[in-house]
């Protein structure tokens, strides 16, 4: 059904549809029609789907809570941070890196590139626009979603359709810990970490042994900390290049020509091969293989960068989990106790999609993830869709950014004829109440 259609039809037949045009022009400071899709977050995934859809045809708006593009990566991310994959594998579509970038882009050289993607596409975000709900509205037909500003001023957009670009990492995971309060020194999560430098010489405790933690310990070696890490499960450990290529390009290549179970078997026996015995070191690997783990769980592998060198050579310590902290020193579940002068919590990210959008059913409320797994929970109901969740990276980005944009522009060609006229009539129908 077209949007004059949709409108004539509720104005025709549903009684409290004036009522409730009232209630949206009322309650806020401002309403503004969008007639192409509302993206929900300026990082990879907004832009990516900003762009397939401009390529189409299909204009759009992005709300984005901070005040630039891909904050996460500017704002929260530690120096010395790369890619952990290759370029390659890291492009966003219709765009390659430049051909001069190395095979692992630094932090700064993948911002550039995502300032150059957003400038070709023209893609122009509104900034410090923070979405606080997000709900569709039956009366209406469609999305109503509400921003406050930096002054707080709140903006209200109604929408045909609405993707959620929030992604996985929108909000840092803070555990908590017996004797928090307690502990005298300095407790931040990585995305409040930059350098080792102001911890030189210092006893650092680096909790979580993901890709990050390790990376953060590494950093703080080289700034002449002490480090120690905190593992508290099993994990398994790949080096980032194996046989003369990146595990992650040869792992895709395998499984080609042959089943997960078998190239999970090859990656873990030239694993041990370069690597030796993680579990000698406090590494333990899990029963399942980096592969399937990652499929089932989403869990991703470590890709050693020098963090496991430091570790066999003492210059890491590896140590249990924290059963509580005191003023000066962590109790760990072993029953030993040790000093630190800070610690360091590189336990991750989580999505804050259920704090805003109201909806129930394509998105879990309780992880905050579409329900459907990979590769079907990139379109719900209603003109409602998610990019960014696959927890496949920039990869799984890509395909959600491209698949949204086709689904979209099918219903923009089909109502192309009547956009304006809808425009017109909803602009009218606000002003004459």
């Amino acid at each position: 059904m077209d949007y004059l259609s949709e409108i004539e039809g509720k104005q025709a037949h549903d009684p409290m549809f004036l009522e409730k045009m009232k209630e949206s022009s009322s309650s806020s400071s401002s309403c503004l029609c969008v007639p192409g899709p509302v993206i929900v977050g300026a990082g990879p995934s907004g832009l990516a789907t900003a762009a397939c859809l401009k390529e189409k045809g299909v204009p759009s708006v992005i709300l984005e809570r901070s005040n630039c593009i891909a904050s996460l990566w500017q704002l929260k991310t530690y120096d010395r941070l790369r890619l952990h994959l290759p370029k390659q594998f890291c492009e966003l579509p219709l765009m390659g890196f430049p051909t001069g970038f190395p095979t692992y882009p630094s932090k700064q050289q993948f911002v550039d590139y995502l300032e150059a993607y957003a400038r070709k596409f023209d893609i122009k975000p509104r900034y410090n626009e923070t979405v606080s709900q997000a709900e569709y509205d039956p009366t209406l037909g469609f999305w109503r979603v509400t921003s406050v500003g930096v002054k707080g001023k709140e903006m209200e957009f109604v929408c045909r359709w609405l993707v959620v670009a929030t992604g996985e990492n929108a909000e840092a995971m803070m555990p908590e810990m017996e004797g928090m309060g307690e502990f005298s020194g300095d407790i931040r999560h990585t995305s409040l970490y930059k350098s080792g430098e102001e911890f030189r010489g210092k006893r650092v405790l680096v909790v979580g042994c993901g890709n990050s933690g390790m990376e953060v310990c590494l950093d703080l070696c080289n700034h002449n900390a002490r480090p120690s890490l905190v593992v508290r499960d099993t994990v398994h450990v790949l080096p980032q290049e194996m046989l003369g290529t990146s595990t992650f390009g040869l792992s895709m290549w395998l499984l080609k020509w042959f089943p997960l179970r078998l190239v999970d078997r090859f990656l873990l026996i030239v694993s041990w091969l370069m690597l030796g015995d993680t579990a000698r070191f406090g590494l333990a690997r899990p029963q399942l293989g980096p592969l399937q783990l990652k499929n089932l769980s989403g869990k991703t592998p470590v890709l050693d960068v020098g963090t496991l060198a430091k570790i066999k050579s003492g210059d890491i310590k590896v140590r249990p989990s924290i059963k509580s902290l005191k003023r000066h020193a962590v109790e760990f579940v072993n029953g030993t106790t040790e000093n630190f002068d800070a610690i360091i919590l590189a336990t991750g990210y989580k999505s804050n999609v259920p704090s805003w959008l109201k909806e129930k059913v394509m998105f879990s409320e309780k992880d905050g993830y579409p329900r459907r797994p990979f590769p079907n929970g990139w379109k719900g109901e209603y003109g409602l869709y998610a990019v960014g969740f696959t927890k496949r990276g920039l990869l799984g980005t890509s395909m959600d950014a491209i698949r949204i944009a086709e689904d979209i522009q099918r219903c923009w060609k089909k109502e192309a004829k009547h956009r304006l006229a809808f425009t017109n009539s909803l602009l009218h129908q606000s002003s004459s109440l």
